[in-house]
């Protein structure tokens, strides 16, 4: 027989230790899984409501008026009505004291509006003006526009014309060909 240390008794108890700590390991385990997950989630919630507080100061911000001017200055270039624009030039890098676009010497004093360097939404609507006229390409560059309407002809030849202005050397005033 079994010596009697080991009853069946102890054995059986052993077994039933042995089932319990199986079926709450598994349990423990998401227990300790999910701690840490909820402190994870805590300190997202506690960061994002200092963000949600830092956003809701620089929202406030724009409830006061000297705020939004000088965002409006700094951000948009924009001036009250009577202030002159200037553009300070830091000679240190300044380099050249060229205007990269003419190729023209900048010199002191007030901005030229039709000089690169305009605030975006001038810029664009210089584009736009720019883009509706005939032979846009020659007139942004400040050359006169071509005679030719349909295009440039690489060859050297003559486009279509007016034929009321006598123009086209290739044309006569009254529509017809030399």
């Amino acid at each position: 027989m079994l010596p009697e240390r080991f009853t069946i008794r102890s054995m059986v108890m052993f077994v039933v230790v042995l089932v319990a700590i199986a079926m709450l390991l598994p349990t423990l385990r998401a227990y300790v899984n999910q701690a840490g997950e909820l402190r994870e989630v805590q300190r997202d919630l506690a960061a994002a409501k200092e963000q949600r507080d830092s956003l809701q100061v620089e929202l406030d911000r724009w409830d006061d008026r000297s705020y939004v001017i000088a965002q409006a200055r700094d951000r948009l270039s924009f001036v009250m009505p009577g202030e002159t624009a200037y553009r300070v030039l830091d000679p240190g890098t300044a380099g050249e004291r060229l205007n990269p676009d003419t190729g023209e010497e900048v010199g002191p004093g007030l901005v030229d509006p039709s000089a690169a360097g305009l605030p975006w939404y001038s810029a664009l609507w210089h584009s736009v003006k720019i883009a509706g006229q005939e032979g846009s390409a020659d007139d942004a560059t400040g050359g006169t526009p071509a005679d030719d309407t349909t295009g440039d002809d690489s060859d050297g030849s003559t486009g279509t014309t007016d034929d009321t202005t006598g123009d086209d050397p290739g044309t006569t005033d009254d529509g017809g060909t030399p």
